[in-house]
């Protein structure tokens, strides 16, 4: 259920706010990836959901682009 909330509240933004998104989302993955590899991570499940989120905002974007054309 938090899933569909999260994808509505994508749909709703405009895409110059989701590319901001994207742009955060990816350097907290490159955060997360850093610290993998340097020390263990407690939760490694958090690389898991930054992809996600990653793949998300894309998947939003590329709607966004379609709709227009």
């Amino acid at each position: 259920m938090q899933i569909m909330t999260i994808a509505r509240n994508l749909r709703e933004m405009s895409a110059e706010q989701l590319q901001f998104q994207l742009d955060e989302a990816q350097k907290a993955l490159f955060d997360l990836r850093c610290k993998a590899a340097s020390e263990k991570l407690e939760t490694p499940s958090l690389v898991r959901r930054a992809r996600r989120e990653i793949a998300r905002i894309k998947t939003v974007l590329r709607l966004q682009e379609l709709a227009k054309v």
